[in-house]
């Protein structure tokens, strides 16, 4: 007998907006020992099937019209709130997405840890705060002894994450559910979660469903493959016949969407257009000098895409930034097209504005919520008085269409758009003004797999129609191989190596490069 088995579910919710099926009729097992991934977009219903298991989900406005969950026998479905209670994080435990949202700021993590001894065990404090140390070790952070006072805050994303897994496995549970636990994390500390997982899993002899909208990320841990599209499972399958023999066409789609292909190398001459010299970038806390950028130097050719790779914390996003004079510069020159940006006062800078140009990771957090799309692209024409009131909204229809939008869309606000759709309206409010060069702050990594490639054909795209030079920050090294032309590693605010991409890629010649390419998932069937 499976350790759980779900058949016909459905779940639909009923809101201002009308009835939608969110899953419906889907039908999965897991079995013990094994991990089994549930595998599509945002919105295919992949998480609400799992939520739905736990009682997770609010009553309205979800409703749970069909199915049945067998886990050990027992129909969650068919169960209390309490029953559910005492299965959720002793028998079922979640590792949710986002653990800052997750983990309570005002508890240390020892006392978050302990709760759920305390309550399904009925430990001792010592006790449970030895078994709880004991798992901190387990999951990989070092100084139990230390690190269990701390509070959340004082951990990075990936420490964090380890915290979530410790927590998750305190009552020894015997299924896991991975809801996207490795989405906002570095390619390298990905790599460790992963790996964590996948060990945990097989020396505790647990069921893992491990929840994902990228195929790369599983491929290397799932023994079992299930596509979701539209509340639909669409496909099923061990993880070698998934990557070799996919048969639904929306899994042929999300294979094809992972980057994989090398960008060809131009042959154009190189003519630098932006030259970085000697560039620092510090900041002052209380208790340190951080170094965010250190002593750094570079070019970016007409014409090029320059792709700059590194972890958080490795100064990527501060030297874009310093860049376009976003942040005050500590020591260093900034040269754009023979000027000096770094000598500009406000009026000289307002000007250069027009001609260099940001897309910011978060599209949600960038665009103004109270702004239509009108008004977001109308704005820089005309504030720069590049068209009138007379020709603006003609302008502003073109943008629409350079960048895939329909012009139907034309007054509607940010939070009426899917997070593609918002990128979308970014990169045209940043193409607005018809700059020369481009700064593009991780602009895909919160998107789903496929919107991430449309992306990245976008700017592509637009790249050699409006003849664009762009530096592309990213710590994904699979994303930055399909659009650059060169490539900078840097680690803790220096250069550590860079090249063409096909170089890099081919013979990388540092470790900490060699280290980025290993941490890239799925390597070993992407390239069979």
């Amino acid at each position: 007998m499976s350790l759980l088995s779900v058949s016909n579910l459905r779940v639909d919710f009923n809101t201002r907006n009308g009835h939608t099926i969110a899953v419906n009729d889907i039908s999965f097992s897991v079995e013990k020992g094994q991990i089994t991934a549930i595998i599509g977009e945002s919105g295919s219903g992949k998480s609400v099937a799992c939520y739905s298991l736990l009682g997770l989900l609010p009553q309205p406005p979800a409703s749970i019209e069909s199915g049945q969950a067998l886990f050990e026998g027992q129909d969650l479905l068919q169960m209390s709130e309490a029953e559910l209670r005492a299965i959720r994080g002793r028998d079922i435990a979640m590792i949710f997405q986002d653990p800052m949202t997750c983990l309570n700021p005002f508890m240390t993590i020892g006392d978050q840890l302990i709760e759920p001894l305390v309550y399904h065990k009925n430990l001792s404090e010592k006790h449970a705060l030895a078994r709880a140390k004991e798992l901190l070790v387990e999951v990989g952070i070092r100084d139990p002894d230390t690190t269990i006072n701390n509070y959340p805050h004082e951990f990075s994303g990936g420490m964090r994450q380890r915290v979530m897994i410790a927590m998750a496995l305190i009552n020894e549970p015997k299924l896991l559910i991975a809801d996207e636990p490795t989405t906002a994390l570095d390619v390298t500390i990905q790599a460790q979660i992963l790996k964590l997982i996948a060990e945990l899993q097989t020396k505790r002899d647990i069921g893992v469903i491990f929840i994902s909208h990228d195929l790369a990320v599983v491929a290397d841990i799932a023994d079992q493959i299930i596509v979701m599209e539209k509340g639909l499972l669409v496909e099923r399958g061990d993880r070698e016949a998934i990557f070799t023999d996919a048969q639904h066409p929306y899994t042929q789609k999300l294979l094809a969407a992972i980057p994989s292909s090398i960008k060809e190398a131009s042959t154009r001459a190189p003519e630098p257009l932006v030259r970085v010299e000697h560039l620092k970038t510090y900041f002052e806390t209380p208790s340190q000098l951080v170094k965010a950028v250190d002593d750094v130097s570079f070019q970016i050719n007409k014409g090029e895409i320059l792709g700059l790779v590194g972890e958080s914390g490795s100064g990527k996003s501060t030297i874009g930034r310093s860049i376009l004079r976003l942040l005050p510069i500590t020591e260093g020159t900034v040269t754009f097209a023979g000027t000096d940006v770094t000598a500009l006062d406000k009026k000289g800078l307002r000007g250069m504005r027009r001609r260099m140009q940001m897309i910011f990771q978060d599209p949600y957090a960038s665009l103004n919520p109270r702004m239509s799309v009108y008004d977001t692209l109308a704005e820089p024409l005309l504030l720069h008085g590049i068209e009138s009131r007379k020709t603006v909204e003609q302008a502003v229809l073109t943008l629409m269409d350079d960048v895939g939008l329909a012009r139907a869309f034309i007054r509607k606000y940010p939070h009426e758009f899917s997070g593609g759709q918002r990128q979308r309206i970014a990169i045209g409010r940043a193409l607005a003004t018809k700059p020369e060069f481009i700064v593009a702050d991780e602009p895909v990594s919160a998107l789903d797999v496929t919107i991430q490639a449309q992306i990245l054909d976008l700017l592509l795209d637009l790249g050699n129609q409006y003849g664009l030079t762009m530096l592309f920050v990213s710590h994904d090294l699979a994303v930055v191989r399909h659009i650059a032309d060169r490539i900078i590693v840097l680690y803790q605010g220096k250069i550590v190596e860079e090249g063409s991409s096909e170089a890099l890629f081919t013979n990388p010649q540092q470790s900490y490069t060699k280290t980025l390419l290993h941490s890239i998932p799925g390597q070993s069937l992407l390239a069979g």
